[in-house]
C-alpha cells in the first residue's frame, strides 16, 4: 500500500472510508464529508479563537463536573446515520471536526475522539466555511441525530440555534443578538452571556 504523506497523492474525486482517513500521514487540516476530502479552512482568524476562548471557558465551567463532556476542535467527530448500526471504520464516510461540542454518552467516546452524534455542536463561521457549515453539515448534523446545533456568526454578533424535534429535523428555536443571554435547549440553566462571547 502507498504512504500517504502528502494530500496532493489523494483523488480528490474518490469516495474514502474513516479507515482510510486512519492511514494518512500528511499535515493538511481535512474532513471527510460523505467519503469525499474538504479541506479545511487555513489557520482561524483571531476573532474565531476569542470567540472559542470566550464561549468555551464558561461551557467548561459548566460541564466539567458533569457527566457531559466539552471538546475543542481538533477532535475527530465520525458520523453515520442514526437509523443505521454500522460502525465500522471501513463503513464511516464522514469525519468532521466541530468547534466546539458535547457528548453525554461516555460509550460513544474513545481514543481517537466521538462515534455517533455529539449531544450539542457549535459552529463558529469564518468567510470561507459558511456555505459548508449552512448547508451540508447542517444536513449531516440533522441526519445523525445532533439533538442541539448552534452557529455563531463573528461578524454579525449572532447565534441561531437549532433543536431536532420528534420528527427528526431541526427548527429554529431562537435567533440570539449580542446583547442576550443565551440557554442551550437541553441545558437551560447554562447561560451564556453573548456580550461576553463576542468582546475583543
Amino acid at each position: 500500500m502507498t504512504r500517504i504523506t502528502e494530500l496532493s497523492q489523494l483523488d480528490l474525486n474518490a469516495t474514502y472510508s474513516y479507515a482510510d482517513y486512519l492511514t494518512w500521514q500528511f499535515d493538511d487540516a481535512v474532513e471527510l464529508i460523505r467519503g469525499k476530502i474538504m479541506a479545511m479552512s487555513p489557520a482561524p482568524t483571531t476573532r474565531h479563537q476569542f470567540i472559542v476562548t470566550n464561549l468555551g471557558g464558561p461551557l467548561f465551567n459548566y460541564f466539567h463536573k458533569g457527566p457531559c463532556r466539552l471538546f475543542y476542535a481538533p477532535f475527530d467527530v465520525r458520523l453515520y446515520d442514526r437509523r443505521k448500526s454500522i460502525v465500522a471504520n471501513e463503513e464511516v464516510f464522514t469525519v468532521v471536526q466541530p468547534d466546539l461540542c458535547v457528548v453525554c454518552n461516555r460509550e460513544q467516546l474513545d481514543e481517537r475522539g466521538c462515534l455517533g452524534a455529539p449531544d450539542w455542536v457549535v459552529e463558529i463561521l469564518s468567510a470561507g466555511n459558511s456555505k459548508r457549515e449552512m448547508q451540508i453539515k447542517y444536513q449531516l448534523y440533522q441526519e445523525s441525530g445532533v439533538k442541539e446545533y448552534w452557529l455563531v456568526y463573528p461578524y454579525e454578533k449572532a447565534v441561531h440555534q437549532f433543536v431536532l424535534d420528534e420528527a427528526g429535523l431541526f427548527q429554529l428555536k431562537a435567533m440570539y443578538a449580542e446583547e442576550d443571554c443565551a440557554s442551550p435547549a437541553l441545558f437551560p440553566d447554562c447561560k451564556v452571556d453573548l456580550a461576553e462571547v463576542f468582546a475583543d
